[in-house]
């Protein structure tokens, strides 16, 4: 049985532009999700999702102009990072956990008409829970993201899951600079680091790149029924990934041509900066999430 750690809150006292109360989600295993919840409950919810190894901070420049727009946001922490409660054991942690806990703390809130903005991993699980629940997702916004399903795994990813098992060293705020074309303050990522207070507590961020189903994995046949699933999904389907970033460059190809909600629709754009877009071209993001919300009418 994994050990569990909880972050202590000190290490988020000197945090910079993230003023959110702290919203948290007992799962029925017992783990303790983080997550904010800033606007009116009863308005549209936009659901963003972030990516490893980061945690919702990585959206702060986004979540008031949503609010401000007259939209609910929810930003959860994945297990193993932000404020949410982290497994120490790298076995602990699966694809088809993270997806499950995700949808656990998903039909608590009861969410639905649901705008998912995702990237990263945040598109790995977020895409999972529309196609295992279509009927309670409005519109889709990707950026920098996808939905493997076993395709060999690009030069530049293979690099980055080597460095995640193997470096004996894994700077979380760091590697968030590195994935970004925009110069982070040093308090922006000491932020990024501050979730990861002992060696241990990285566990899910080290084996996060060894479960993407990129090569052989066991969630390809998941993955597929998935896929099924989204090539039927005709609701607003948007496309805003970076011209920046040599891990997803040209992914959204796959999406503009097996998604019907995603094939003729005029939304589609490419933002300026690397991987981690919400920290480089924050506005794009948000304005690529309003134009979508708008398209299917929420």
């Amino acid at each position: 049985m994994s050990k569990v750690h909880r972050t202590p809150d000190a290490r988020f006292a000197a945090i910079p532009d993230y003023p959110f109360a702290p919203h948290y989600h007992d799962l029925a295993g017992g783990l303790r999700l983080h997550y904010v919840d800033e606007g009116p409950r009863d308005a549209t919810p936009v659901l963003m999702l972030h990516g490893e190894p980061s945690w919702s901070f990585l959206y702060r420049k986004m979540i008031g102009p949503v609010v401000g727009a007259g939209y609910r946001v929810l930003v959860p922490d994945l297990i193993g990072f932000g404020k949410s409660d982290k497994l120490t054991d790298k076995s602990a942690y699966t694809y088809a956990r993270h997806v499950a806990w995700m949808r656990e703390w998903f039909e608590a809130l009861a969410l639905d008409r649901v705008v998912l903005a995702c990237q990263d991993w945040g598109s790995l699980v977020g895409l999972r829970l529309v196609t295992a629940m279509p009927n309670r997702f409005s519109a889709v916004v990707l950026s920098n993201g996808g939905l493997p399903e076993g395709q060999d795994a690009p030069p530049a990813f293979s690099a980055w899951r080597s460095f995640s098992k193997y470096s004996p060293v894994f700077p979380v705020g760091r590697i968030l600079q590195r994935a970004t074309t925009s110069a982070l303050p040093p308090e922006v990522v000491a932020a990024y680091d501050a979730p990861f207070d002992t060696r241990a507590s990285k566990a899910g961020a080290r084996i996060f790149p060894s479960l993407v189903p990129l090569g052989p994995n066991e969630a390809v046949p998941d993955q597929k029924a998935a896929w099924a699933v989204l090539e039927q999904f005709d609701k607003p389907f948007t496309c805003c990934f970076s011209d920046g970033d040599p891990i997803t460059r040209g992914g959204d190809a796959l999406f503009l041509d097996r998604v019907p909600g995603a094939r003729g629709n005029p939304l589609h754009r490419t933002l300026k900066g690397g991987h981690f877009i919400q920290e480089d071209d924050p506005a794009g993001f948000v304005a690529a999430i309003l134009d979508t919300a708008g398209m299917a009418g929420v």
